[in-house]
């Protein structure tokens, strides 16, 4: 049985909460002396000197982590979450009352078909101190990450006991496509940390796509121009022109920071490279390989098609340092072609490229499948399958009984970027809760709710894990970055217990999630901002102070702002050449941002800038108010009347953002999504707060102020005073 058995216990005068299961829960085994180990003993981490230099070389990655560096990361969390400091030492013993690292790869660690897997851990917590085995270094990683767990969970204590836990299947993680979406490389490298928090090791990165490609109403100009992109940007003259988007492409730099970032936490990222359908990024970029009745799709018996995609591979293969890359290779269909044709040549596209990129590389393929045995496909056993619908193959009759190793990517558990007709904006709880058979929680063996004969055994072991994909299927102005990161946020911790082979109930994520989310290390995906009171920042650029271009926050919380721009009696004075810099970047879900502001001409620009997004005062031939996330812009039917004071405060209430004007109504900031011949609907935006800086572009203009507000404390400092005068 996974759980904490709850303790209530006095221990050197503290009162020691009861132990709660983590996410993903554990099992754990009290001893007899009702004691409990504290955080507040702790001094240093201790490495095993005998395998402080040991890498995990079973796992995903080929950039593994030392034990050594793997301790180093886990110090830093808890300096960060815990706000204690513990050095880092090589030792060939343990030191009393210290935190202990070491490997015994002999201890038998198994997963769900029980198999050795080196991400298990034995976590002893004794008088002596805490003692974290793994069967290699990733299984201790994992076994800081409950430990930290238990820490944030018992305010800084845990129960003596043992807890031996390791994962029910190998791969773990989440599908983000890039492709229809820019992402930067931060917030990549953000996500990684939140995942890796827990216990989730891939971060599949969808690397190539277009929009949908509506042939039926579509000119060739037209196919040409749709959105795509590549979003690999090399230096190789031959692939010149593929990455048409280089401010919004990852270069080799890039990459190998971002793979080096994630596997430090556990996380391989894991890409693909679409072909031969969704293939209009290299269709625009080579006309001739596509299939002219509908050019997403590669044209796979022309004698380019082939040579171009091994050219591609080729050159992008030693920047990959996961042991298995992705071709794609889904929805290779054209309903003016005859199905058995393509089942052919998609096989012999999806054989040549795997049996290619395995000798190239020694790397193993994966596929999502469009064609199994039983609609005339014979692609290899040799590659893995990614299995995401009913209406493409079944599971167990399709692949499973054919040979295939299968990962789960269910569609139950898509995410389609803010609309679809079938698919939810963000995964469901009630899904992950009650999503398998009979109302049960989903597993990685489910890949059907209402027929369990479609369901392959908890135990089968051909099936090596789950994936949850977020698509964009309504490309970059449909959603802001950040939204990505919302319709998983509250999901990923059950999602990633169901995947480890958990047991968390909805009482125990209740309990648990609010406490263990505030506490994910590395990351600030929420962009809290820390501030004394419910006011963040307040300044009054006309009646505050300021002292050589520094003008003085009044809320407390020292965030001054320093400025080039000169000031009259009026405010601070916005024009081309000046900018005036805040110390903060960002600030997230729910705020309010209010300022006096007073054109005084129509040029445009920006006003307010961050991290995240921007509000500009028009921009090129238009003059209304708009906000901008990355290069998508969302306007409002509005603009400030040059010369006028107004009065405006930008709202933010969870999934919508709102600008608010003294004197008139409130607006909404919302965008259009869908495509040529289907449905078009209007839909909520949210956006962070642009704090970064004011000015620093075309607007000219005064402002006479701003204040920033947490709209969360507001409330909660609300709902307190309500409750003290009850």
């Amino acid at each position: 049985m996974r759980f904490f058995v709850g303790l209530l216990l006095g221990v050197a005068g503290h009162a020691v909460a009861a132990s709660g299961p983590g996410l993903p829960t554990v099992s754990f085994e009290p001893s007899n002396d009702g004691g409990a180990w504290l955080l507040a003993n702790l001094d240093k981490i201790v490495v095993n000197e005998a395998f402080s230099e040991a890498r995990d070389e079973d796992g995903m990655t080929l950039i593994p982590p030392t034990l050594y560096e793997f301790a180093s990361t886990f110090a830093q969390d808890l300096a960060e979450v815990l706000k204690h400091d513990a050095g880092v030492e090589v030792s060939s013993s343990p030191t009393p009352g210290q935190v202990y690292l070491t490997i015994d790869a002999d201890i038998p660690f198994l997963d769900a078909a029980g198999r050795q897997t080196s991400e298990g851990y034995l976590l002893e917590a004794t008088e002596d101190g805490i003692t974290i085995t793994g069967a290699s270094p990733l299984g201790v990683w994992w076994g800081t990450r409950t430990l930290i767990q238990q820490l944030v969970l018992n305010d800084g204590a845990i129960s003596h006991g043992s807890i031996k836990d390791s994962p029910g299947w190998g791969e773990r993680g989440m599908m983000l496509d890039v492709a229809r979406h820019w992402y930067p490389p931060e917030f990549l490298v953000e996500m990684c940390s939140y995942m890796s928090f827990f216990k989730q090791n891939v971060f599949h990165i969808h690397l190539s796509d277009n929009l949908y490609n509506n042939v039926a109403i579509y000119s060739y100009e037209r196919q040409m121009s749709l959105y795509s992109a590549f979003r690999l940007l090399s230096d190789n003259p031959e692939l010149d022109g593929l990455a048409t988007r280089k401010n919004e492409s990852y270069t080799r730099q890039v990459w190998d920071d971002m793979q080096s970032k994630c596997a430090a936490r556990g996380v391989t990222l894991l890409p693909e490279i679409e072909a031969p359908g969704h293939a209009l990024p290299i269709t625009q970029w080579r006309p001739e390989i596509g299939l002219t009745t509908d050019y997403s799709l590669l044209n796979i018996s022309h004698p380019d098609t082939i040579p171009t995609m091994k050219t591609i591979w080729k050159t992008f293969l030693p920047w990959f340092k996961s042991k298995t890359v992705h071709i794609g290779a889904d929805e290779y269909r054209d309903p003016s072609l005859d199905d058995l044709a393509l089942a052919g040549e998609y096989t012999h596209f999806c054989n040549e490229l795997s049996e290619f990129i395995t000798e190239e590389s020694g790397k193993h393929v994966r596929l999502w499948g469009t064609f199994p045995p039983s609609k005339d496909g014979d692609v290899s056993r040799n590659v893995s399958v990614q299995h995401w619908a009913v209406f493409e193959a079944t599971a167990v009759e399709d692949w499973l009984n054919n040979g295939y190793r299968l990962l789960n990517s269910w569609d139950a558990v898509y995410v389609v970027g803010k609309w679809n007709l079938w698919y939810g904006p963000e995964i469901s709880l009630d899904f992950l809760f009650h999503g398998a058979p009979g109302g049960k929680p989903f597993s990685p063996h489910i890949f059907d709710s209402r027929n369990e004969t479609a369901n392959a055994p908890r135990n089968h072991e051909a099936i090596f894990g789950h994936i949850a994909p977020l698509w964009n299927d309504y490309g970059p102005n449909a959603t802001t970055v950040l939204e990505a990161y919302y319709a998983w946020r509250d999901a990923i911790p059950v999602l990633a217990d169901q995947q480890w082979g958990g047991e968390a109930t909805e009482e125990d994520y209740a309990r648990m999630f609010p406490v263990l989310h505030a506490k994910a290390p590395a990351q600030n995906l929420d962009r809290k901002v820390e501030t004394k009171t419910a006011t963040i920042m307040d300044l009054d650029f006309a009646k505050g102070r300021v002292c050589g271009g520094r003008f003085q926050d009044m809320s407390g919380n020292d965030y001054h702002i320093n400025t080039n721009c000169a000031n009259s009696a009026e405010g601070l004075i916005v024009e081309p050449g000046c900018e005036a810099a805040t110390p903060l970047e960002s600030k997230g879900r729910n705020y309010t941002l209010s300022f006096g502001i007073k054109p005084l001409s129509d040029s445009k620009g920006p006003i307010f800038t961050g991290k995240d997004s921007a509000l500009w005062y028009g921009n090129g031939t238009v003059d209304r108010v708009m906000m901008f996330s990355g290069e998508s812009v969302y306007a409002l039917n509005y603009t400030f009347p040059v010369g006028e004071w107004t009065q405006a405060t930008l709202r933010a209430e969870g999934k919508r953002t709102y600008l608010d004007v003294e004197g008139g109504d409130s607006m909404e900031f919302l965008t259009i999504i869908g495509w040529n011949g289907n449905r078009f609907v209007w839909e909520k935006m949210a956006f962070e707060a642009p704090i970064a800086k004011i000015g620093g572009g075309g607007f000219e203009g005064i402002i006479s102020g701003m204040k920033l507000t947490d709209t969360d404390l507001v409330e909660a400092a609300e709902t307190r005073r309500s409750r003290l005068a009850l």
